[in-house]
Formats: structure tokens, sequence, C-alpha cells
């Protein structure tokens, strides 16, 4: 069918609006990233604005050109208007690649320089363990019950897109609510704002104009500047290098880009609940040459098809959106303008947008998967819920031993552990469930899914899979190992047993059927 060719409009009006979520999602992350890599692990504006962004902006225009070209494909196979994927930097691969590549390197070296090789030799290297996710993609795809699919996007969604934002719009209240009601308003409750003003665009002049007013906010023109994308192939080389002669790394990399093409495949799910096809294969490989582009011009920072797409579809975006960010960063990024809307943008200006994705998606999950699998969307949650306690509790020691406390225990330490335990604090739990929570919430909401589904042979497959991962350290574990019978491995794998030997000793027949609600009780609707 090719009428979708002829008439799909690559910009429709609901593009502007969509155009200012997708921006401020993309400068959230790029502020907190230059931020970072600033005041923490002392890299000089040069590499920061000269280097780090320019090559972020590469990496956005190659992804959002495949992009735009899968929009409009598929728009002339199916007859249909389509919403683009959205897409930018991984808010959370970006934070490992920070705290678990970077940070090391700066840490153990004092060398901003030498930290930043490594990064772009692990962007690079990543990027392509990113691409070969499209050997398996689609087959997970088609294996593995949407409901753990979208169930773990929740889960990063409910913790680190919503819950975290909304508490910095709490931190700062006059800004954030200013920005937060508009969002609501315009957003969430889908109201035409006077004049037709995009919510995400007057949101973020509203909490930036009451910032200025207290003295929160700074018009700055001093980074203001040319900054032109060049490749950095010595110093590619030079990270690359590094890696190898450092191998420990790669029990930080190969994981987390495992995460990454996991992810892709998720939010392509996502993207097909609400009625838009994309192929999973190539997006993964979209995602891992972008992130290829980005570390060849300086950017160690992953790029992935971004959590969302729902709340965009929602609004009525085509393409244009998604073309405006991927014009807009690239010539914030070669002018020093995204240097100078990190000093005028209030982060609580912007996080309600952030608040509105993660709404959006948890919404459009409920209406998406079958009411029987609502279980299995709400236990693909609960391993970030982990994640989200472990990282806190490890920001909570950083920041008392900065403080000028001593004689802190780590983390982890036995003791500690157990008097954690005496107080309700099950850190050892929520440890294992942490590492890895993509893959975890994934894995138990298709075992669940596939429980109420009664397909038992289907879930022993994914516990005998988390059996293997967790054998060798891909789950549940701090990084790779050789395979280890660790406990909960062998949990595991006795889970898959029982799955697997159960439908021998249950005739089908004497079940009831498996898609049928069961009420707490067990009594059917009727009954």
């Amino acid at each position: 069918m090719d009428t979708g060719h002829s008439s799909y409009r690559l910009f429709s009006r609901s593009d502007f609006s969509a155009f200012w979520a997708l921006f401020t999602d993309n400068l959230v992350n790029l502020i907190v990233l230059s931020g970072i890599c600033r005041f923490v692990f002392g890299m000089p504006s040069e590499i920061v604005f000269g280097r780090i962004l320019p090559g972020a902006a590469m990496a956005i225009i190659a992804g959002v050109a495949v992009y735009v070209w899968l929009a409009k494909r598929t728009a002339a196979r199916t007859g249909r208007d389509v919403t683009a994927l959205p897409y930018g930097i991984s808010t959370p691969v970006m934070f490992v690649y920070l705290f678990g590549v970077i940070g090391p390197i700066y840490w153990a070296t004092e060398d901003p320089l030498l930290a930043w090789q490594v990064g772009i030799g692990a962007g690079f290297i990543g990027g392509i363990v990113a691409a070969m996710g499209a050997l398996v993609g689609p087959w997970l795809k088609r294996v593995t019950p949407r409901a753990g699919m979208l169930g773990t996007l929740c889960g990063i969604a409910l913790v680190f897109i919503g819950t975290v934002p909304l508490a910095t719009v709490f931190e700062d209240p006059y800004v954030g609510f200013a920005s937060m009601i508009i969002i609501l308003w315009g957003l969430v409750g889908r109201f035409r704002l006077p004049g037709n003003v995009p919510a995400g665009l007057l949101a973020l002049v509203a909490g930036t104009l009451v910032a200025l007013a207290l003295g929160k906010s700074e018009i700055d023109v001093s980074t203001v500047g040319v900054y032109l994308p060049m490749p950095y192939l010595g110093d590619l080389v030079a990270g690359i290098q590094h890696l190898f002669a450092n191998p420990e790394l790669f029990l930080v990399l190969v994981p987390v880009q495992i995460y990454n093409f996991i992810e892709t495949m998720n939010n392509v799910e996502s993207a097909e609940a609400v009625g838009d096809s994309y192929p999973v294969g190539l997006c993964q490989v979209t995602d891992g040459a972008g992130t290829m582009v980005g570390a060849l011009f300086g950017s160690p920072f992953p790029t992935t098809a971004y959590i969302g797409h729902p709340a965009y579809k929602r609004m009525g975006a085509h393409a244009g959106y998604v073309i405006g960010v991927g014009t807009v960063i690239p010539l914030a990024a070669f002018t020093g303008l995204l240097a100078f809307l990190n000093g005028l943008i209030p982060a609580a200006a912007a996080a309600p947008v952030l608040v509105f994705v993660a709404l959006s998606l948890i919404t459009n999950t409920a209406q998406s998967v079958k009411p029987s699998h609502i279980a299995a969307v709400s236990i693909a949650m609960m391993p970030h819920i982990s994640s989200f306690l472990v990282t806190k509790w490890n920001s909570m020691m950083s920041a008392l031993g900065a403080s000028g406390v001593e004689g802190l225990p780590v983390l982890g330490d036995a003791a500690l552990t157990a008097e954690l335990m005496t107080q309700g604090a099950h850190y050892q739990g929520h440890l294992l469930l942490s590492q890895g929570a993509i893959l975890t919430g994934l894995i138990w909401g298709a075992i669940v899914a596939s429980v109420i589904d009664g397909h038992f042979r289907t879930s022993a497959g994914f516990a005998f899979a988390a059996s293997v991962m967790s054998a060798f350290g891909v789950i549940h574990a701090a990084g790779l190992q050789w395979p280890e019978p660790t406990p909960v491995a062998m949990g595991y794998l006795m889970a898959a047993a029982f799955l697997a030997i159960y439908p021998v000793f249950h005739r089908q027949e004497s079940a009831g059927e498996p898609s049928d609600p069961v009420d707490p009780v067990g009594m059917q609707p009727g009954e």
C-alpha cells in the first residue's frame, strides 16, 4: 500500500509541542553529563564543550536521519500516519559510563584527558556490542511477552524518569510548580493553552522566568562560540588500547551495552503497542552505529531509541519533532548555546517534562497489555525500585565521606549489612535485584505472563536463561565472571525444572482457562 507515501507529512501541527518535550529530555541529559564531566572529573571546557557535546550532536544527527527514514517507509507501507521513534543519549547507560568507566580512570590517574579517551574508546566498542543485538533482537521480541518488555520500561520510568524529577520539583517548588502545573494542564490533561502555545515551551519559559526573578538562574554568554565537530581517531585508538590493557572495564561495558540493546527492543515494542511497527534489528544497528559515530567525534555516551514514543504518539506528532531536535541540538552544541542554556534553565523547570514522559509510558502500558498481565508488569517494575535504593544508598555513603565523616564502613560490609537487616533494610537482596535490573525485570515479567497464560515451558525457558546469565554474572552480580553455581543461579534452575516438569503431571484440560481472571480466593467469575 503506497497511499501513505504521498499523503504522509513529515511535519504536523502537533510536532511543535512534541519537539519541546523531546528537546527538553535531551537537553537535561546533556546538561547533566556536562556538569559531571566538568565539576566531578575535572575536564576542561575545551573537552566538554569542544568535543563531547559536538560529538553527541553528530550521534544525534546520524540516528535521527535513520529514524525519519524509517517513519517515512513505515507510513508508505501501512498507509497511515506514524510517529517517528524519539532518539537521544540513553539516560541510564550515560550514568554507568560516567561512574563505571570514565570515573574510575579519572580517580586512578587524575588525568581528565585519559578519562575522556577511555570513554570514547568504551563508547565505540559499546556501539559494536549494541549493534550486535540485531542478531538476537528480532527473535527475543517474538518470544518475550509484551508485559515483560514494557513492564521493565515502566520500572525505569517510575523511579528514574518520574520519581527523581518529581523530587527535583519539590526541592525547588517555586520554579518546579510553575512548570509542573502547565505540563499537567497542557500535556497530561491535554487542554489547549491560550494561543495554542506548546505546553513544553511555556513550562520551560515560566520556570526559567521564576528562577531569574529569584536569582536562581543566570545569563552567561561567555561560553558562546564556534565548536565544530572533528574526528578524534588518534584519541579513540588510545582509548581502545587502554581498555584492552585494563580488561576489567569490559565487566562494566559489556553488560550495560546488553542492557542498551534490550532497551532499544523494549522501546520499539512500546511503539508497536500504540500502532507504529518498526524493525527491531535495524533500530538496534542504528543505535549502535550512532554511538560509534558519536565516539569518533568525541562523545563517550551511547545513544538509543528513547523511552516515551507513546507520549509523542498521543500528542499527534509525525517526524517533524525528531527532525527539530536533530537540527536544534547540533546547532546549540556547535555554537555553545547548550552551555548557555546550562546556566539559564534550572533543573526544576525541565523536570516536569520527564514526569510527563514517565506517566505516559506507564499509562500506555496499562492500556496495551491484557488485564490479566498487569501482575507481570508489576513484578517487572520491582527490580528497578531495588536499583534506585542501592543507587541512593551509595550516594548517601559518598556524601557522608565527602562531608568529613570518618571511619565509614563500605556498603556490603558484613557487619553493616547485618545491622541494616535489623532495621528492615534488606541491602543484600536489593543489591542482587539491582544488578542487571532491566534484564531481571524483563525475565520475571515474561515468566509471570507465561505462567498466567499456561505456557509453562516458555516460562521455564526464561527461568533457565536467567540461571545461565546469573551464573555468568550478567545479572545478580557485580560483573562478568566464569560460571559459578551461585545460590541465585541454582534457584532459577530449580524454578525452570519445576515449570518444565509441571505440564507432564497436570493435564491441560483440568485447568481453568489460563486467560480467565481469577479472584483472590480462586473463584472464577460467576461461580
